[in-house]
């Protein structure tokens, strides 16, 4: 089965979302409504690309915070495995839940993925950044995890 999803660009509107985080309270788009929001997929949590991501974000959370962008991760985990994740590594953002991969769908980022000589049908890490009025200032997908926020920061803080 392969899923075909399209890609957003700059400009577009951000799909809303409702999902629930790791503490299991509920998190919609609307909820950042005049805020700048930096959503960022991931497929698994606890895993070596998805915890280089997750940690980076963390380490340039002030510096984001700073300039007025919250960050959110979004990764089919349960919130169960979500809190771990959490709790292991230190992280201090929401981590959301998209059980099914629906807000991935949405956002053009779930399709065929292949690990080591199996492919399947997944989460695949893309960044996106929803401005003040929820429209889309940034679209990344295929994202490589290492060096992705210091890249990502350089866009965003020193265009």
């Amino acid at each position: 089965m392969t899923v075909t999803t399209t890609q957003l660009r700059a400009g577009d509107i951000a799909p809303d979302f409702t999902l629930t985080d790791s503490e299991e309270r509920t998190v919609s788009k609307s909820d950042f409504a005049g805020r700048k929001v930096i959503l960022y997929f991931y497929p698994k949590a606890s895993t070596p690309g998805c915890t280089t991501e997750a940690c980076d974000f963390r380490d340039n959370l002030s510096a984001l915070a700073a300039a007025g962008f919250e960050v959110l991760g979004v990764s089919p985990d349960d919130p169960e495995s979500l809190r771990a994740f959490a709790a292991d590594e230190g992280l201090t953002f929401s981590l959301l839940s998209d059980y099914g991969g629906v807000v991935a769908r949405a956002y053009g980022s779930y399709g065929q993925k292949t690990d080591g000589e199996h492919t399947f049908q997944g989460t695949l890490r893309s960044t996106f950044v929803i401005a003040e009025d929820g429209t889309l200032t940034h679209a990344e997908y295929n994202v490589d995890a290492q060096g992705h926020v210091a890249r990502l920061r350089t866009h965003l803080l020193h265009p």
